[in-house]
């Protein structure tokens, strides 16, 4: 049986605009299940526990930008060598994404963001349907973090396709990690187009050639470029 998997992960609140939460981020990453990806998660599993982390840690790659919560204790070389591993993941594996930054402040209130996200998911569904009605199976995995999601991820979907939705546990699939990462990336070239990136972006993603901005649009955005899904 044909199966694609699509796993959903989400950067924001659904509150008012704020000045440190101007955007909302939705992703989606596609897989087909045929597709044998044990020896690229060997190499995150080795990756994490070179560095004194869990095998089955579940990278956040805000906090490991930021140095918060698990990777506080890492120095730099660190937390850069397991976002790399990350990216080269998605690099390397017969993934594609799709991710939407919302702004807030143009959006307006909660209502309103949640149509937004609705409008443009039934605009990718409609506009690759063909894509959609090859698969013999479609199951779609969220954390349920956000109640607004899963009802949107429930209502658009299964109004226009048959699909499964099942929660998803971060630390058991690689790929909800790889959304993450197209949220964080979509955020990170927002933020460079409206207005600039915090320090500790800049500090991250600088290189003694590079500013951070040049870094990810040369290397960062054109590999996540390639694997995008629809238009």
């Amino acid at each position: 049986m044909r199966e694609l998997s699509i796993f959903i992960d989400e950067s924001g609140d659904f509150g008012p605009f704020e000045k440190h939460s101007p955007f909302y981020v939705l992703s989606l990453v596609f897989h087909d299940q045929s597709d044998d990806i044990a020896g690229h998660l060997d190499k995150i599993h080795e990756a994490l526990l070179s560095r004194g982390l869990r095998k089955n840690h579940a990278i956040h790659t805000g906090p490991l930008i930021r140095r918060e919560k698990d990777y506080r204790l890492l120095d730099m070389p660190s937390r850069r060598s397991i976002f790399r591993v990350l990216v080269d993941f998605v690099r390397t594996c017969d993934v594609t994404h799709h991710s939407w930054v919302f702004s807030k402040r143009e959006v307006g209130d909660t209502d309103k963001l949640v149509s937004a996200m609705s409008r443009a998911l039934g605009e990718l569904i409609r506009s690759n349907y063909e894509y959609f009605t090859s698969w013999q199976r479609i199951v779609i995995y969220y954390d349920n973090g956000q109640k607004e999601i899963t009802n949107l991820v429930n209502s658009v979907f299964n109004a226009h396709l048959s699909v499964e939705v099942r929660q998803v546990v971060p630390a058991d699939y690689s790929l909800f990690q790889a959304a993450d990462l197209c949220c964080t990336m979509a955020l990170l070239r927002q933020k460079i187009g409206a207005g600039g990136l915090s320090p500790s972006e800049r500090g991250f993603f600088s290189t003694p050639k590079d500013s951070a901005e040049r870094a990810l649009k040369k290397g960062y955005f054109k590999t996540l470029d390639r694997k995008r899904f629809g238009a």
